[in-house]
């Protein structure tokens, strides 16, 4: 099993100096991730997601941890694709650069974006997000495999030019899509694509997911452009610590934030009010705390897809994730209104406590 970690950029306020900050320790700790062994580091992009996410120009951010790190991947989770995100040249130059500069340790994921404001904001039609984002998956590794390309669309009109720089992984860069939900699930599958899930459900849910993605994965035809690649990946909200009090304490409290924060913008039709959003960012009160606490392990709890907790609470969740037929378990430590030196303090204990235990 694979270990990365994943940033939103989060911020739980706009004191000045927080959004500056937020940069600079999600850089800091990708560079202790790389020497701690972690495998990946997966950056969003995101646009307007004000306090969600922060993460407008991950291909930049990304650009740092290589210079910073030796080993550690570089992924993107992920590049919107659409027509007015981004041109398809522009990702394939860009994705090749960086994969060039870190050494061949780019992982391209691809998605189109459902919140309220994104689609919205560049001008894009709602009916047309999913026909861009799949023929944007078609032109990229073509660009990348061809020395001469050419494309004649609805959307783009490219006459015969040569797209460099090319990626120095061989075949590619590996390729993978975002499986927020049943259809996109089977889609993803169906285009040999892994899997990026966000852990939303239970355990049960998940292994009925992981199964459906490997069946439907493996009985697809071989992608036109790139090569399979049957690698399942779950998103999880993540706070380890030697004291288990201390993980809950700041871990429940960032993993509200990161779901109410989400929830303004993904589960709604009405984009929220501008400016700071509406949700509680105050610690838990002492029920609340104790309740989340030991509904760890309660089937269908919301707390039961999270990592929260001290060493031997965290081995069992892996586990569990391990159970269900995950490849790589992607944390989400960034939670924002944990502590930078807390969420340090937590991939050591992580690195030398947890991963031991899993290869």
């Amino acid at each position: 099993m694979k270990f990365s970690l994943f940033y939103e950029m989060q911020m739980s306020n706009d004191e000045p100096g927080t959004e500056a900050r937020t940069f600079h320790e999600a850089l800091e700790q990708a560079v202790l991730a790389d020497q701690l062994g972690f495998h990946c580091v997966w950056a969003v992009e995101h646009h307007g997601l004000y306090e969600y996410a922060h993460s407008s120009a991950p291909e930049i951010f990304l650009s740092f941890v290589a210079a910073r790190t030796e080993r550690i991947r570089l992924g993107h989770g992920v590049t919107l694709t659409p027509h007015r995100f981004n041109h398809p040249m522009r990702i394939a130059e860009r994705v090749a650069t960086l994969d060039i500069l870190s050494g061949g340790r780019v992982n391209w994921g691809s998605g189109k974006s459902s919140s309220v404001v994104e689609a919205k904001t560049f001008g894009i039609p709602e009916e047309d997000l999913h026909g861009q984002w799949e023929e944007a998956l078609e032109m990229v590794p073509a660009m990348w495999r061809n020395e001469v390309f050419e494309w004649s669309s609805d959307t783009y009109k490219i006459p015969p030019v040569h797209i460099v720089p090319k990626p120095v992984q061989k075949p590619l860069p590996p390729m993978f899509g975002p499986t927020a939900n049943p259809r996109s699930l089977q889609r993803v599958a169906e285009l040999g694509l892994g899997a990026l899930n966000f852990s939303m459900a239970s355990f049960e849910d998940l292994k009925q997911k992981v199964d459906l993605y490997r069946s439907v994965h493996r009985a697809a035809p071989a992608p036109k452009n790139y090569a399979k690649n049957e690698h399942f990946c779950v998103t999880v909200n993540t706070c380890v610590l030697p004291d288990d009090d201390e993980a809950c304490r700041h871990g429940f409290r960032g993993a509200r934030f990161f779901r109410d924060s989400f929830a303004k913008y993904y589960f709604t039709d009405k984009r929220p009010p501008l400016g700071a959003l509406e949700i509680d960012r105050d610690p838990l009160s002492p029920m609340a705390h104790a309740i989340a606490k030991n509904s760890r392990f309660v089937a269908g709890n919301s707390h039961g897809l999270s990592i929260i907790g001290d060493p031997a609470i965290a081995r069992d969740k892996v586990g569990m994730f391990k159970a269900a037929g995950v490849d790589e378990l992607i944390l989400i430590v960034q939670l924002a209104t944990i502590p930078g030196d807390v969420v340090q303090r937590g991939l050591r204990t992580f690195a030398e406590e947890v991963m031991p235990h899993f290869g």
